[in-house]
């Protein structure tokens, strides 16, 4: 199932390089057009890239959706259910193939970064730390995504709702300091779930204080993860059964 969702992906040429490239260009767009006039305290390069990395997640996972929405569509369900191939098999093979992704992605972003001056200052263990919370955030938005696809009677549709995860990092510390923001928004942006995150990733790499940000960036993406996986468990045998 993962090998078929990636083979889907390379046919769909429009949405892979959006959910590769788009991230690359928004970050060289911010760096070099907004980046001279924000005052972060460092290098923007340097503030903006762990922001950059979870809002390629965003991106990547548009295309989950809408990849589980055209399965739903168009029969192969029904296919794949008499060749005893479970729900659990179709939905996770889309989550792994958005995990795959999502690792290319960043990869490349990260690879970008380093050539415009991005330098971190973490060790290993913190780099395998920040590791372990993005690859936590990118299945945990890739099992939202799913459920998107599962609950959206169009692609159109579920790529439409993905607008909404990927608009979440921008009120968050992802571009610009919280406290630089309208007083009315600092309570969210201080408390959604990609703030920590972001937070936590952005401490490891630079090797800076990360507080309690890991911790709640755990309980964040576990909780949504679970609920996500509930949600896409009993919509999918509602729309086969």
């Amino acid at each position: 199932m993962s090998a078929r969702c990636l083979r889907l992906s390379r046919r769909n040429i429009e949405g892979l390089l959006t959910s590769v490239l788009l991230p690359v260009l928004l970050m060289l767009i911010f760096v070099y057009l907004f980046g001279g006039a924000i005052n972060t305290g460092t290098a923007y390069v340097t503030y903006v890239v762990p922001g950059v990395l979870v809002l390629c997640a965003g991106f990547g996972s548009a295309m989950t959706a809408v990849s589980v929405s055209a399965d739903m569509s168009t029969g192969i369900i029904d296919r794949f259910r008499s060749m005893d191939v479970g729900g659990a098999a179709v939905l996770g093979g889309h989550v792994a193939a958005s995990v795959v992704r999502n690792a290319v992605s960043t990869g490349l972003v990260l690879g970008v970064a380093l050539l415009i001056g991005f330098r971190p200052h973490g060790d290993l263990l913190a780099w395998l730390a920040a590791g372990g919370i993005l690859l936590l955030f990118i299945l945990a938005i890739s099992w939202v995504s799913a459920a998107v696809g599962l609950v959206a009677k169009t692609p159109e549709g579920a790529n439409g709702f993905t607008f909404l995860l990927s608009f979440l990092p921008y009120p968050s510390s992802a571009f610009v300091p919280i406290k630089t923001m309208p007083v009315w928004l600092h309570g969210f942006a201080a408390n959604q779930p990609v703030t920590p995150v972001i937070e936590s990733i952005r401490g490891f790499l630079l090797g800076q204080p990360v507080g309690a940000s890991p911790w709640l960036a755990v309980a964040w993406t576990a909780g949504i993860m679970f609920v996500s996986i509930a949600l896409c468990a009993l919509t999918f045998q509602r729309r086969v059964g």
